[in-house]
């Protein structure tokens, strides 16, 4: 289980993610989580930080799908002007989520990264099919109840795992 939990990589945001080390690991395909990942779990729309930085990784020829937990609604606003394949109410860690966006994506997991600030559900979800993963710092510490929960027990395993 604690191998299923450590992610290939760590940034403290994703806008510092190295895209030439994803491209060095024959990446071409990248699964992306939205709140607090690229935005604030309350930010409604993608911003110019997010948008830059989805633009940077399709300068390189990076192909991206959006996977998130939340509402079709709140992924549909966010994908307004990006207008990129999403899934919405993935329930993430399942696998299935992550095998339909390689689907969209056409990729298979030798070439698709996970990109996600939770062990519990980005990362979990990417390892249990062998996909690069990469954990990112929660852009916000403002969350849902659930996910401050969350956030305790990851800092826990984060500890176990670092020793």
């Amino acid at each position: 289980m604690k191998k299923l939990l450590i992610p290939d990589m760590h940034y403290e945001s994703v806008f510092s993610i190295d895209i030439g080390i994803l491209k060095q690991n024959g990446i071409e395909g990248i699964i992306i989580d939205i709140d607090n990942t690229l935005v604030a779990w309350d930010t409604k729309e993608a911003d110019e930080k997010a948008l830059n930085f989805i633009k940077s990784l399709q300068e390189e020829n990076l192909k991206i799908c959006m996977i998130s937990n939340n509402t079709r609604k709140r992924v549909e606003k966010f994908n307004e002007i990006l207008a990129l394949p999403a899934i919405h109410k993935a329930g993430k860690p399942k696998t299935s989520p992550f095998l339909k966006a390689m689907k969209l994506l056409q990729t298979d997991k030798k070439n698709t990264a996970v990109i996600g600030d939770q062990l519990f559900t980005d990362i979990l979800g990417g390892n249990r099919i062998g996909l690069f993963t990469i954990l990112v710092t929660p852009i916000s510490p403002k969350e849902f109840i659930w996910t401050r929960f969350m956030r305790k027990i990851e800092r826990f395993v984060l500890k176990k795992i670092i020793k």
